[in-house]
């Protein structure tokens, strides 16, 4: 078992992942390429088809999100 000052935060912001690990998980998709955006100064991202099958293979339900218009 890990001693309080070794764990890492993992913080829920409303209904998502923020802190650090929100942060890190954001880059990580983006340099993958399983996230992407339409334009830079975009707000919000999208999941690419890359995404979908690498969100597959770790067991992620995408069907659990709604679609919005991006």
């Amino acid at each position: 078992m890990e001693t309080k000052n070794a764990l890492k935060p993992a913080k829920k912001c409303y209904s998502h992942i923020g802190g650090k690990l929100g942060e890190l998980l954001l880059e990580t998709f983006a340099d993958k390429k399983w996230i992407a955006k339409n334009e830079a100064s975009d707000k919000h991202f999208y999941i690419t088809e890359l995404g979908e099958k690498e969100f597959a293979k770790l067991g992620i339900d995408l069907t659990k999100i709604k679609s919005e218009a991006i």
